[in-house]
């Protein structure tokens, strides 16, 4: 099945504490229906010191995100869904508010 959010789109939070933030997919974990969207959901990890980083500490990263509480943004700037067409022999994503094709 095609995913109707890939890494490197910028979506908005609908729905939690990060509410109405936007920002860029890193990540997209299919299996997990899960994203990690970058700036937002931040939790701290406490890691002790390694050879790789001999000071350790607190380190603040980004948490996964489950995928229906994001929104891919349109060329407005409003959330929109996804939809699918069939353009010559490619399949492509269509934004459902405007019917503009999502470009990669």
């Amino acid at each position: 099945m095609a995913a109707k959010i890939r890494k490197g789109d910028r979506v908005v939070v609908i729905t939690g504490k990060e509410k109405g933030r936007q920002g860029q997919v890193l990540k997209v974990m299919p299996k997990e229906n899960r994203v990690v969207v970058e700036g937002l959901n931040m939790v701290q990890r406490h890691t002790r010191p390694t050879q790789a980083d001999p000071q350790g500490g607190i380190k603040h990263k980004e948490a996964a995100i489950h995928v229906s509480n994001v929104a891919i943004v349109d060329s407005k700037g409003q959330p929109t869904r996804v939809g699918f067409r069939v353009e010559g022999d490619k399949k492509v994503r269509v934004a459902k508010s405007t019917g503009e094709v999502i470009h990669d």
